[in-house]
């Protein structure tokens, strides 16, 4: 199944960002769970990330978002999961 992860980066919190981008871009390589990824920019600054995902079921998307290193770091305000179907592309 596809889950969208839509990850809203708490304000002020570039730094916490750019700290643990290593960290997140090889948690995201090596899953070998996600479908595509990238920031949302706001003033060309990242301001949140849409993360798409092949998983099992929603507790497989949601341990996912909750082992990204941008969680742990508490980058985000907010996080949403939905199921999610491809259609065009």
């Amino acid at each position: 199944m596809l889950f969208a992860l839509t990850c809203i980066d708490k304000p002020g919190a570039l730094q916490t960002r750019l700290d643990n981008r290593p960290a997140h871009l090889d948690f995201l390589n090596a899953s070998g769970k996600v479908v595509f990824a990238g920031p949302f920019i706001a003033d060309d600054k990242p301001t949140g990330s849409l993360v798409v995902i092949d998983v099992a079921d929603r507790a497989e998307a949601e341990a996912f978002a909750a082992a990204d290193p941008y969680a742990k770091a508490g980058l985000f305000s907010d996080v949403t999961i939905r199921e999610w179907r491809k259609v065009i592309g």
